[in-house]
């Protein structure tokens, strides 16, 4: 009885915290650039995307976006409204921020080493948890396109904390905005977490690359420091997996691969 009570909380908590309005408010700006969603069906729609997210909350973009289509804009006003879409209803999208394109593809991916990597205890560990391994469809930013694609993925946060807990919420919510995780899917492929070691398997069947990578030519997939200047900070893996600035790795090397071997 405890563990069914302690399940519903959990369902209560979420969605408190996550339900969404439909319809939103909507000032349109000058020069705004369209962007556009793919529905579940597979056809593109261009309007005016705004992200849910922002730098405080990138993880955010990753459960639901706003939109207006182009067709449904009137002109004649400035304030408009727009729809809030989630997982359960796109393929993915494009918004325009600050003149760049970012593009979100719908993926199936349990982040279960952020469900696990909590300071948190008690409700708000357990809330963190529940928050990761629900979430197993999400839009996921494609930064690396091509016979490999490599995503980045944000872990999703506690929605509760309380006394001695927020600032260690707070501290955990800093530490994974500046470290997101890397999701590769090769050909289509089961999404999974890139390593040094998972990137080394991936690109052995390209013979331009696999000879770099034989030949020690990529800085990212070496294990010494004192050889990564300028690639960015040697970070620990959170479960303790081998070191690797996945950034880096992606930058580098999958970005290679994917230029020699199509």
């Amino acid at each position: 009885m405890k563990k069914l009570l302690f399940m519903g909380l959990l369902s209560l908590a979420s969605f408190n915290v996550y339900a969404q309005d439909d319809t939103t408010e909507y000032e349109m700006r000058n020069g705004e650039k369209p962007g556009y969603i793919i529905d579940k069906g597979g056809k593109k729609i261009e309007g005016i995307v705004r992200l849910a997210g922002n730098e405080m909350s990138p993880w955010t973009n990753q459960k639901k976006v706003k939109f207006i289509a182009l067709t449904d804009i009137d002109a004649s006003k400035k304030r408009q409204k727009f729809k809030t879409y989630d997982v359960d209803d796109l393929k993915g999208y494009m918004a325009v921020d600050n003149d760049s394109q970012r593009v979100f593809e719908n993926i199936k991916y349990t982040n279960v080493k952020e469900a696990y990597n909590t300071q948190n205890g008690g409700l708000s560990g357990n809330l963190k948890a529940f928050n990761n391994l629900t979430k197993s469809n999400q839009f996921a930013e494609l930064v690396a396109g091509g016979k490999i694609k490599v995503y980045k993925v944000y872990g999703f946060p506690t929605t509760f904390s309380a006394g001695g807990q927020v600032a260690v919420a707070e501290a955990e919510n800093k530490r994974m905005r500046e470290n997101p995780s890397y999701v590769y899917s090769k050909k289509g492929g089961k999404p999974e977490e890139l390593t040094a070691v998972k990137a080394k398997m991936i690109i052995a069947d390209c013979p331009v690359v696999r000879t770099k990578a034989l030949k020690g030519e990529y800085v990212s997939l070496k294990n010494d420091t004192k050889q990564r200047s300028g690639l960015g900070k040697f970070i620990r893996n959170e479960v303790g997996n081998a070191m690797a600035d996945n950034k880096a790795i992606v930058d580098e090397v999958i970005v290679d691969y994917n230029e020699n071997c199509k």
